[in-house]
């Protein structure tokens, strides 16, 4: 069959009656905060909020939803970073179909066990999203189910465009669309629906720097891998497109940028301090490309939000990054004498100089200081980079050598 003919508005709409009563619709949210930082006003299409955390369940049950019953009663097999993998655990369960789904070994804890409390059976293959596609293609073939694509597959592709058609009902003066990209059936179901309703809408596809292969691809014309696929945004972290997705991609989306792990960090923290919201490194990805100035907003604006599935030890991470780089952190190292009360005083010394420590490591085996005194790492909650000046400068003044640590 033409690629052309896989999938259609037409299918799009078909797809978005059974849905309704199985996904959330999920919010618009506006800031004047980020409407700053973006360049104009903007609206956030909170598919973090969605059933698993993400859009993904859209596609997941309408690919399971239509699947015949013999193919039902040989269950699924597909592969997955996470998002997906959650979808379709949560639709199998919803149409009681046994799911088997294969995820790289170096998955998200918090994504591999939200996947097996949805029921499917979870199994670490390979070290990266490409090796675990692998594993479920070839346990498909042994066992004869249907494997589920995450992203090459039209019912998938069909099932992803009812957050096109969402946004159009609540945006009917909808003028652009950024929409993160990994392996092209978000931005492929969503341009079909966007295009086909409204061609002058503008559509632009957001994919991270260290995995680019999409991007990469539609500036090329042909399927281009990607040498690798080392993100934060693991969740589109997908090292080629598939020459279905490609070619909605090259049809239907008018721009596409890349952002750096760095700029997506910044989003996925100034989400969480602006406006509460909890977003994934992928899910920040559309974003940041206009608080980066990487695209620039036009007419009615929407911004997808794509998941919310998080690593806590990766947030954590980016958290501290963000309180350094902004001057709300500062990471030093110094010594004081190795005696009782020794570091007493100098915690007393940061007290005075109104900061607040947030995590002291006490290295009484360290080489980097003087014979008699043990080096002292600190972390320490401040005001802003004037507030660090003036604590480095009364710690020297009191006799502590100090060290700023990156």
């Amino acid at each position: 069959m033409n690629i052309t003919d896989g999938v259609t508005l037409e299918r799009i709409r078909e797809a978005y009656g059974p849905l309704k009563p199985v996904v959330r619709r999920t919010p618009l949210l506006t800031s004047r905060t980020l409407d700053g930082m973006a360049g104009g006003p903007i609206h956030l299409k909170a598919e973090n909020l969605q059933k698993t955390g993400s859009f993904k369940i859209r596609g997941a049950y309408t690919a399971l939803s239509r699947l015949s019953p013999a193919d039902r009663a040989q269950g699924v097999v597909t592969a997955s970073a996470g998002n997906h993998a959650q979808g379709i655990a949560l639709a199998a369960k919803l149409t009681g179909i046994q799911a088997r789904v294969f995820m790289p070994i170096g998955a998200s804890i918090a994504k591999v066990l939200a996947t097996r409390g949805y029921g499917a059976d979870v199994q670490l293959a390979g070290g990266s999203f490409d090796e675990a596609v692998a594993a479920a293609e070839g346990s498909a073939k042994q066992t004869g189910a249907p494997f589920i694509s995450a992203f090459d597959h039209d019912d998938i592709i069909t099932g992803q465009g009812s957050v096109a058609l969402e946004l159009l009902e609540d945006l009917p003066d909808l003028d652009t669309v950024l929409i993160p990209v990994g392996g092209g059936g978000l931005i492929g179901g969503m341009a079909i629906a966007l295009k086909e309703t409204k061609p002058s809408i503008r559509v632009i596809g957001v994919q991270a720097e260290g995995c680019s292969a999409a991007v990469e691809s539609w500036r090329a014309g042909s399927v281009v891998a990607a040498s690798q696929a080392k993100t934060i945004a693991d969740g589109i972290a997908v090292k080629k497109p598939s020459a279905r997705t490609l070619h909605y991609m090259k049809k239907y989306v008018d721009e596409m940028v890349t952002v750096t792990d760095e700029e997506i960090a910044t989003t996925i923290v100034t989400l969480l301090e602006r406006m509460k919201i909890l977003v994934e490194g992928a899910g920040a990805t559309a974003l940041t490309a206009l608080i980066a100035r990487k695209a620039a907003p036009k007419g009615c604006t929407a911004v997808v939000l794509s998941g919310g599935n998080i690593d806590i030890k990766l947030l954590e991470g980016l958290i501290e990054r963000a309180m350094l780089k902004s001057g709300r952190y500062v990471r030093l190292f110094t010594a004081c004498e190795d005696r009782p009360g020794g570091l007493a005083g100098l915690l007393r010394s940061v007290a005075e100089a109104r900061g607040n420590v947030i995590e002291v490591i006490h290295n009484r085996t360290s080489a980097a200081v003087p014979i008699g005194h043990t080096g002292v790492e600190i972390l320490i909650e401040t005001r802003d980079s004037a507030h660090i000046d003036d604590l480095l400068a009364r710690l020297k003044s009191a006799g502590y050598p100090v060290q700023l640590m990156s």
